[in-house]
């Protein structure tokens, strides 16, 4: 893990999941969506959002906006902006009627707010992105790359052509989103790319990088066996 150059981003919105994380060292920063507050059960966003900006002051933070119509979308960043000096605020790169958030993230920038561009999955969006991106900032370009995969597509080449627009504009920092197993980090680490968000499964997986094959093969045969156990069958 310690010739690993790509940050590993915790992925999640559960608050006791990103405590543990964070102080197990393994990550370099934190990412949330609706959908895992969603999950997570969270009842109020800003007393959630405050609440982490508090007990993790030194880290990125990312927080998406809710609204669809830009005008409000505006109006929310303002509002994450102001949750502290770590915040990123994520931006769709399009709503939900298709049309482009690239004037919005325009704004932001000319306002020196962090950005983290999200749910980017095609070269053309992240050639967009880039080019609206303050390069006295930093900000965050992610590439769902797991859910690129998941349409039957290589997501290697994409994320490949990303890295390159990505490192000419200072301050854009590229993010393998959606990752699926823990070779992900690997693979990301390989092309170039600066963060992978990991969900708390997959950091979990980080204790056993490294660890001898014959060891996971006996493992397995052992957790077998303790199902079998449990199970009570018989075959003869």
């Amino acid at each position: 893990m310690e010739d690993l150059n790509v940050k590993i981003y915790a992925d999640g919105a559960v608050l006791s999941d990103m405590l543990t994380a964070y102080e197990a060292g393994f990550v370099s920063g934190f990412t949330t969506n609706p959908s895992l507050m969603k999950k997570a059960g969270v009842k109020n966003y800003v007393t959630f959002a405050k609440e982490v900006v508090e007990k993790i002051p030194d880290l990125p933070l990312s927080f998406e906006v809710f609204a669809d119509d830009f005008d409000t979308m505006e109006k929310e960043a303002e509002k994450i902006h102001s949750f502290g000096d770590n915040v990123f605020i994520k931006i769709p790169i399009t709503n939900t009627k298709g049309e482009s958030s690239i004037p919005l993230i325009r704004k932001l920038e000319d306002k020196g707010y962090s950005l983290n561009v999200t749910a980017i999955l095609t070269i053309d969006q992240v050639e967009d992105t880039v080019a609206a991106l303050n390069p006295e900032v930093d900000n965050i370009v992610s590439v769902f790359a797991g859910r690129i995969a998941d349409t039957g597509r290589d997501p290697i080449p994409y994320m490949k052509k990303a890295v390159t627009i990505c490192q000419s504009k200072k301050g854009a920092h590229l993010l393998w989103a959606s990752s699926r197993e823990l070779f992900n980090v690997y693979e990301a680490d390989r092309l170039g790319v600066d963060i992978i968000t990991c969900t708390p499964e997959i950091i979990a997986k980080l204790k056993k990088v490294g660890k001898p094959l014959e060891r996971v093969s006996l493992d397995t045969v052992k957790g077998f066996n303790k199902d079998i156990q449990t199970l009570g069958y018989s075959i003869l």
